[in-house]
């Protein structure tokens, strides 16, 4: 079977045609990701804005074409946080499916966080008993996902993000004290609240996915290109994931666009990922009963789980049933084959 799976999120939208073989697993056929901000201004203002839209509709357009294409037999499109937060999403969902023939499904912030463990797990060596932390630092929102080989124990989606925290906080180029204070801040506020339903304490390892994350992986690795089989699986010490947060979230907009594996994309937000992320293992580490000192990088995530969920469906994918996920107590406001991750 061939399926086709799209992901939009604040930053990206994503697209992954894959064929299911025997064992129900993925062989991609063509991934591509485009930046088009989607959730430009979504934070402030509460809509989605026309030239956002726009960006967003033309691209649907192009993935519509390539489907037809390559000739995927099942179509899913996903929408996360922006979308969830936009008064004028209806303006949305009509636009995407008069151009794909198949509505958007806007999931919760439950099931993103379902999706994004389903499609990072599917990659993952067997699970066992022990669990993992899975986390997706998105454009809008953070999922943080606490799973072993029965599936989801516990999740949260937290309204942090690259695109969200950068029009929020990060106004200076770089980044003054004072922004850099306030942002850390609330991301530890988040925490928090993230921590009072999700365990992550018990996890023995941190698995991070999306776009921010990878990034600033090929930022610790030092490549010199974006090479996604030298991230994907990248094993980094505490140490050096926050030294390399701290040097993208310290430099310029001209150094970091520079960087031969900065997506052009990602220039502007990326400071507001790596304090994000820098944070995040920087905390949830130091509360883990099992002295994690690593941090894992995958490069599959959510857009791996609508594919797998899109496989796994006896109905048309609009109407596809969402990845089994517990009644999370979670707040819902919350990215040629371009190898980037995408929010």
């Amino acid at each position: 079977m061939r399926v086709a799976a799209i992901d939009c999120g604040t930053n990206s939208i994503r697209l992954l045609i894959a064929d299911v073989d025997d064992a129900g697993a993925l062989v991609d056929v063509h991934r591509e990701m485009r930046v088009v901000r989607l959730g430009q201004g979504v934070d402030a203002t509460g809509r989605l804005s026309e030239e956002a839209l726009d960006r967003t509709f033309a691209a649907a357009e192009d993935y519509a074409a390539l489907i037809a294409q390559h000739g995927a037999e099942r179509v899913q499109f996903v929408a996360t946080s922006a979308t969830r937060d936009a008064e004028n999403r209806d303006e949305f969902v009509a636009g995407i499916e008069s151009r794909l023939g198949v509505a958007p499904r806007v999931v919760s912030g439950d099931e993103e966080a379902a999706l994004s463990f389903a499609g990072a797990a599917s990659v993952l060596p067997a699970l066992g008993e022990d669990p993992v932390l899975v986390v997706d630092l998105g454009g809008g929102s953070t999922e943080f996902v606490l799973g072993n080989a029965d599936g989801v124990i516990a999740g949260r989606s937290m309204d942090m993000g690259c695109v969200r925290f950068t029009e929020r906080f990060l106004r200076s180029d770089p980044p003054t004290a004072a922004e850099v204070d306030s942002a850390e801040a609330t991301v530890n506020e988040y925490l928090t609240t993230m921590l009072s339903t999700v365990p992550a304490e018990r996890a023995v390892t941190i698995i991070g996915v999306a776009g921010s994350v990878t990034t600033i992986t090929a930022h610790a690795l030092g490549l010199e290109a974006y090479e996604p089989e030298a991230i994907h699986g990248a094993v980094l010490p505490l140490r050096g994931v926050v030294e390399a947060c701290t040097s993208l979230l310290e430099m310029s907009h001209d150094a970091r666009a520079a960087l031969p594996y900065m997506h052009s994309g990602r220039v502007d937000v990326i400071g507001a990922g790596a304090l994000i992320w820098r944070t995040i293992v920087q905390r949830i580490p130091a509360l883990s009963t099992h002295a994690i000192a690593t941090v894992t990088t995958s490069e599959h995530d959510i857009l791996d789980g609508i594919a797998l969920q899109t496989a796994a469906s006896s109905v048309n994918a609009q109407d596809a049933p969402a990845v089994d996920a517990p009644t999370l107590d979670a707040p819902t406001v919350d990215a040629p084959t371009v190898e980037h991750r995408g929010d």
